[in-house]
């Protein structure tokens, strides 16, 4: 029979680490179905510690790693993080909201995980803690690849930190798959744009399952500083898109098709925020 552990406090979970390998377990909605034939190993569950699920305004916003899709979705939030609850309320159906956690998503580190192109949008950094303490990665940097993170075996994503000045502005997200809902992404984006004085004054674009992780598109975001909202969609070509983009073929679509579709996407989210 596997080891089984449900600690109460964030340093019961550190050092049960320190002693050997666990699975980690949050909402489960990602590993469970990945376990296929049951759990390899002793399992780790997080989801007795109190303080990790939440959200504060801390010098910004602070995330605990296990709050639920559904806290996200129905949380008062600035409309800079209105992309990130538009993808909660489109990841699976209500029982996977109730279930699924935001740390989760980004552990699993899928190409297509609905909440990292409205993380980096809001230039989101990861908390992580381990027997040597506390350390803080952006987004960007703890996404790998492909089901690959920078968190060490020994360390338990805490939260996601949201920096103040991220805050400024709104957000979109637009997500493309063969239906509305219940389907991994073709390709999905977000925007988060400031609008000041009636010229585009920042946005962060970020691309998602066109890649290997999903990404910012700094050539992009460049582009649009200065112009008028108006002009912002002739800006965002499909070639500019592409080049910060490595979609690939497989079944969902081809590679030629992933690149249109993030560049529309992002135009339908520059007209949805900037309107």
């Amino acid at each position: 029979m596997n080891a089984f552990a449900r600690p109460f406090t964030l340093e019961q979970a550190v050092a049960a680490l320190s002693d050997g390998p666990w699975t980690i377990l949050a909402g489960g909605t990602d590993l469970y179905p990945a376990a296929q034939g049951g759990l390899k190993g002793p399992v780790l569950d997080l989801s007795g510690i109190a303080g990790l699920r939440g959200i504060r305004r801390d010098g910004g916003l602070r995330i605990g790693a296990c709050t639920t899709w559904t806290d996200l979705a129905e949380a008062a939030l600035p409309p800079a993080m209105r992309a990130l609850q538009q993808a909660a309320r489109q990841v699976g159906g209500r029982q996977i909201q109730n279930m699924g956690t935001i740390g989760g998503n980004l552990c699993n580190a899928s190409p297509a995980a609905d909440g990292v192109p409205p993380l980096l949008a809001v230039e989101a950094a990861v908390e992580l803690q381990g027997p040597e303490g506390r350390r803080v990665l952006p987004l960007a940097e703890f996404l790998t690849g492909p089901r690959q993170t920078a968190k060490r075996a020994d360390e338990i994503l805490t939260a996601i930190l949201v920096p103040e000045a991220a805050l400024a502005g709104r957000s979109t997200f637009v997500k493309l798959g063969a239906r509305a809902y219940l389907v991994i992404s073709i390709a999905m984006v977000a925007a988060r744009v400031v609008v000041e004085g009636g010229q585009i004054r920042s946005a962060t674009l970020a691309v998602g399952a066109c890649s290997a992780t999903a990404r910012r598109v700094p050539g992009v975001e460049a582009t649009l500083i200065g112009l008028a909202p108006n002009a912002a969609l002739a800006a965002v070509t499909e070639a500019a898109v592409a080049a910060h983009l490595a979609p690939i073929d497989d079944i969902r679509a081809s590679a030629a098709y992933r690149a249109g579709a993030a560049a529309e996407l992002l135009r339908r989210a520059l007209a949805e925020v900037l309107g």
